[in-house]
C-alpha cells in the first residue's frame, strides 16, 4: 500500500469517526426532556375538560403526618351507645413517670398562671384582679372524667382560651394525667399508701432534713379571690405579693406519708384509666 492511498485511508476513518461523534451529539441536543409537557401549579390546559392543570384530590387523601387515625388521642371523646360523642375517663396511652414528669412541666407553663400549682384556681393573674379559674381540687372538678380536661385545653371553657396551637395532643394528655396526680396529692389518705410501704411522720421527716417540726404543718390557703388579692398600703395602692414566696402554698392534710417522698410516689401514680 502506498502512501498515498494510506493518509486517503486515514482521512476516510476520519470522517466516519467524526460524523458518528456528530450524531450522538445531535442526539443528546434534543430538548422532549426540557420541552416535556408537564403541568405548571395555577396554570390552564387544553388537555382536561375543565381547563384546570391542577386536579382535585382524591377522595379520602391524608396529608403526611395528619392521619389522626385514633380519634380519642385527637379529640378526648368517643361515640357512645346514643350515637353522640363521649368523653371518657382513660387514658390513650400508659401513664409513666415520665409521663407525669412532663405534664407537670407543661402544667407548670401553661396553667399555673390561673390555677396556681396545687390547682386551686388562684393563680397570680387572678391574685391581681382577674377571674377565678375553676379550682382542679374541688368535688366537681375531681369527678370529670380524663379527658375533660383534654377536650377544654384543645377547645377552651367560658373564660379560658384554648391551647391547642401552643400544647401538641401527646403533652395535653400529660397534663390531664398530671391534674389528677395533683388531686390525688391534694386529697389523700393513709389508706391511699400501698401495702408494706414503710409510713413516717411528716414531722419526723422534716426534723431529719433540719427543717422546724412547724415545716410539716398545714398551709393555709386562700379560698377566694377576695382572700388572695394583695394587701392595700397605707398610701391606698395595692401592696403587691413577692414574685417568690418563701414557701410554696401546698395543703397537706395529713401527717403521715411514704418514707423519703416529697409528694405522690411512683407506686401511688394513677394507672392508664387515671383512677
Amino acid at each position: 500500500m502506498t502512501m498515498h492511498r494510506m493518509h486517503k485511508q486515514l482521512r476516510r476513518w476520519t470522517g466516519v469517526g467524526a460524523a458518528a461523534v456528530l450524531a450522538m451529539l445531535a442526539v443528546g441536543c434534543r430538548q422532549d426532556m426540557h420541552n416535556q409537557p408537564k403541568f405548571v401549579p395555577q396554570r390552564g390546559t387544553t388537555f382536561f375538560a375543565d381547563h384546570r392543570s391542577v386536579r382535585p384530590q382524591v377522595v379520602g387523601t391524608v396529608a403526611r403526618g395528619q392521619l389522626d387515625e385514633d380519634t380519642y388521642f385527637y379529640t378526648g371523646t368517643v361515640v357512645g351507645a346514643n350515637g353522640y360523642r363521649e368523653e371518657r375517663d382513660a387514658m390513650p396511652f400508659p401513664v409513666t413517670m415520665t409521663v407525669l414528669k412532663r405534664g407537670e412541666e407543661r402544667f407548670n407553663i401553661y396553667c399555673t398562671p390561673c390555677h396556681s400549682r396545687v390547682g386551686n384556681g388562684l393563680g397570680a393573674i387572678v391574685q391581681r384582679g382577674y377571674k377565678t379559674a375553676g379550682n382542679l381540687n374541688d368535688d366537681v372538678h375531681r369527678a370529670q372524667p380524663l379527658s375533660h380536661y383534654f377536650y377544654v385545653m384543645t377547645h377552651g371553657y367560658g373564660a379560658m382560651p384554648d391551647y391547642s396551637a401552643q400544647i401538641a395532643p401527646v403533652d395535653r394528655w400529660a397534663i390531664a394525667a398530671y391534674i389528677r396526680a395533683l388531686q390525688l396529692s391534694q386529697h389523700a389518705t393513709t389508706a391511699d399508701v400501698p401495702a408494706g410501704t414503710t409510713v413516717q411522720a411528716l414531722k419526723s421527716v422534716a426534723e431529719a432534713k433540719g427543717l422546724p417540726a412547724s415545716f410539716a404543718e398545714p398551709w393555709d390557703l386562700p379560698t377566694t379571690a377576695i382572700d388572695a388579692m394583695p394587701a392595700i398600703s397605707s398610701e391606698g395602692t395595692p401592696a403587691m405579693a413577692p414574685a417568690y414566696p418563701e414557701a410554696p402554698k401546698v395543703q397537706v392534710p395529713h401527717e403521715t406519708m411514704p418514707k423519703g417522698a416529697a409528694g405522690m410516689t411512683k407506686s401511688t401514680a394513677p394507672a392508664g384509666t387515671g383512677n
